[in-house]
This record gives structure tokens, sequence and C-alpha cells, in this order.
């Protein structure tokens, strides 16, 4: 039961790990603290996503899952809703280099603006 628990709350971290890698930088335009947080991040996510490792995370969710006496995810919140975010079904080699370049385009972009402020000010 703890191990499944945990699988759980390891994905949740996961899923918001992603969503701080693309948005976080929308922080860093109200503090520019958060650049210091975001940026390595963000650059482990883009190379990630280029050179096509697998995840840490994705190692310790599945060794958790198979602790717990699972395989995977069936019938529930989390399976409906944030495996298919985290994991969306026919991902390809081709799909994950757009979305690498698309996250650091808009991060790229996001921190122009953030020097252009710091500029401005």
């Amino acid at each position: 039961m703890v191990y499944k628990l945990l699988a759980d709350l390891l994905l949740l971290v996961h899923l918001a790990f992603i969503i701080f890698v693309i948005f976080g930088g929308f922080l860093a335009i109200k503090n520019v603290k958060w650049a210091w947080l975001h940026v390595p991040k963000a650059v482990w996510g883009g190379l990630d996503e280029f050179a096509g490792w697998i995840c840490p995370l994705t190692h310790l969710e599945n060794w958790l899952q198979i602790k717990g006496g699972r395989s995977g995810y069936h019938g529930d919140f989390i399976a409906n809703y944030i495996i298919p975010i985290v994991y969306p079904a026919n991902l390809t080699r081709q799909i994950q280099l757009v979305l690498a370049a698309v996250v650091i385009i808009f991060n790229v972009l996001v921190y122009g603006y953030v020097l252009f402020l710091r500029r401005k000010a």
C-alpha cells in the first residue's frame, strides 16, 4: 500500500516538474531569482528530450509500482488524467524532438521578456 501511494505521489511530482519546466520562466517575470531554479530544470528537460534519455523519475515510479504489486495504473484518476499527460500515447522520437524545441523556444522567449523588463527598469 505504501509503495502504491509513493508511486502516485511521485507521478504527481513528475507532472509538477514537467509543468515547471514548461512554464517556470513566468515566475522569473515576477522575481528574477526564480531563474536560478528554473533554468537548470529547463535545460535538463530539454536535454532529456533531445537525447532520448529516460527520466530518473520514470525509473523510480516503475520500481515503486512493481514493489506495490502493480504493473501500471488502472481505472483511477491517476490512470485516466495524469499518466496520459506524463506518458502520452503514440509518443514518437520525432514528436519528442518537436516538443523539446517548442519548450526551449518558449522559454527563450519568456527569458527574453524577463531581460527586456530588467533592462527597462
